[in-house]
């Protein structure tokens, strides 16, 4: 499609004013002008693009999917619509339409940082930070302040394991903006406190802010600096006010979980797995799964550690292959619907659709981790899929596991985490769905307590390397040591040896933890696993 005719000056003018407002956070203004744009030329892309950037910053995905859709049928070779479009389709779960967005991007991306940067963050999710890093420099080399680049390039380092470059980043961006919080809140996560002088700054931001998501970062910040000084009981007064603040920005359909849940227990049974046609044979894969905080990214590196496997970090590209197969559309990222189509899946496909899409990712050593938690939802699928690879199951104590997410402040991820109760909810359905997986298929995957672990190390390290069929090599004790991505919350944790000072945490917490406990307790969810 073409345009009519070129836009009017006055339409210019009111497009840099609609620009202006959304950077001000006046959304009203924004889309009045943009309206106003439209109405004399509705076949004018920017203005589209306009709509399509208030309508994400609204979280109104839908329409900016539609915004930013209209953008590229305009002007096909719009690079940041595109990009846009690539980034969205990744948080709805639509896989197939980000590959074809995200190559769209990079085939018209026109050296615009902004393209660039959001081309990173796509690779970023799709699990490729090596990717992802270098679209970040490329942004960065052209503007070298712009705050919303350092501050994805910081967390990009720190997935690297570049500390200092990290700190060294984050201190840029705090010159160009001294109060922004998302800086804040990663500084916090990269030292220790052993002072005040920080947790009094970050008071007196969090006193002149009504900002949710500027509030989630500084409560969770200052708690994490309040726990490290030992002072519980404001730590946690600031951890439930980011939990808080956090899940007022979020939407979480529990129904649509538990649904899930109870369509992969009524679906994934052990006749439907023996009624499979034979997978791919292809051992190479190690799926490391569980619940967040739960001690996977300790295995992961104790694992990797060995000569043989290479650190994949958390891949998404299982998930993604299943929702590519099915081509699934649906409104809700999770849902029975995608279980159910994905019951009748050809798994051969699968698996090799999994290894095709993992393959630059995956190193040149005969073995690789994926370490995506969430994967143990889809555990038999991987089993028919993949029927020679390890599965390796992450336990923690309950409260433990809980708490030690209540008091993370995670991406996109993880919604049910901010609240006691809808934390304990999920957990119960996680436990159960996770009895009926060992009931059903025990013998084809290992579980390890991550207090065993931590305790001591070397017996259930022996145990999970003759599990793998990988031959004995010290260097698993020294995990430590290695270098390469984590892209997880345990970014900064795993650089140092196994240690205990987690386990029980939760109970210098006591009563502020009765409503997790309680809804544990009435789910029939032991708050201590056995040993």
């Amino acid at each position: 499609m073409t345009q009519s005719k070129p836009p009017e000056p006055w339409m210019q003018d009111s497009l840099r004013e609609g620009y202006a407002a959304l950077a001000r956070g006046d959304f009203h203004g924004a889309i009045d002008r943009a309206r106003r744009v439209l109405t004399a030329k509705p076949d004018l892309p920017e203005g589209h693009f306009l709509v399509g950037l208030v309508a994400q910053a609204r979280e109104d995905i839908g329409t900016a999917v539609q915004a930013f859709g209209s953008v590229t049928k305009l002007a096909p070779q719009h690079g940041a619509a595109w990009a846009q479009l690539a980034r969205l389709f990744m948080r709805m779960g639509h896989v197939n339409r980000a590959d074809e967005a995200l190559a769209q991007a990079v085939a018209h991306q026109d050296g615009n940082p902004m393209v660039e940067d959001a081309i990173a963050t796509v690779f970023s999710l799709l699990g490729d930070q090596q990717e992802a890093s270098h679209w970040l420099q490329k942004a960065l080399a052209q503007q070298p302040r712009h705050l919303p680049f350092l501050i994805n390039r910081a967390n990009n380092q720190m997935f690297l394991g570049d500390f200092d470059g990290a700190e060294q980043t984050l201190r840029s961006a705090l010159q160009v903006d001294p109060g922004n919080a998302n800086a804040h809140w990663l500084l916090s996560g990269l030292r220790k406190a052993t002072g005040r002088e920080h947790v009094d700054q970050l008071n007196g931001m969090i006193a002149n802010s009504r900002n949710p998501k500027d509030l989630a970062y500084l409560q969770y910040a200052l708690g994490k600096e309040l726990e490290d000084l030992g002072d519980w009981s404001a730590a946690f007064t600031a951890y439930a006010a980011g939990a808080a603040a956090r899940r007022s920005t979020l939407h979480y359909d529990e129904a649509a979980e538990a649904a899930m849940f109870d369509a992969l227990q009524n679906s994934l049974t052990r006749e439907w797995l023996d009624s499979r046609s034979e997978g791919c044979p292809d051992a190479s894969p190690i799926f490391i799964v569980g619940q967040p905080r739960t001690g996977t990214t300790l295995v992961e590196r104790i694992v990797t550690s060995h000569s043989m496997v290479h650190s994949a970090g958390e891949l998404r590209q299982f998930d993604s292959a299943v929702r590519r197969l099915v081509n699934y559309r649906g409104r809700a990222r999770y849902s029975a619907e995608l279980v159910q189509a994905a019951a009748g899946i050809d798994v051969a496909r699968l698996g090799e659709a999994y290894l095709s899409t993992t393959r630059a990712l995956r190193g040149e050593l005969p073995r690789f981790v994926d370490k995506l938690p969430a994967n143990y939802r889809f555990l038999p699928l991987i089993l028919a899929a993949l029927p020679n690879a390890k599965i390796v199951h992450l336990q923690r104590d309950p409260m433990d596991a809980c708490f030690s997410s209540f008091k993370q402040l995670f991406a996109d991820a993880y919604p049910h985490s901010y609240e006691q109760r809808e934390m304990g909810r999920h957990h119960a359905r996680y436990f159960r769905l996770m009895q009926c997986w060992r009931e059903r298929f025990g013998e084809r995957f290992i579980d390890l307590s991550y207090e065993t672990v931590a305790a001591d190390p070397e017996p259930s390290t022996r145990r999970l390397i003759e599990f793998l069929g990988l031959p004995w090599e010290d260097a698993c004790l020294d995990f430590h040591r290695q270098d390469g991505a984590v892209t997880t919350a345990s970014v900064v944790q795993v650089r140092e040896a196994a240690h205990t000072r987690s386990v029980g945490r939760w109970q210098r917490y006591g009563e502020a933890l009765a409503p997790l406990r309680e809804t544990l307790e009435s789910e029939g969810i032991p708050l201590q696993l056995p040993r």
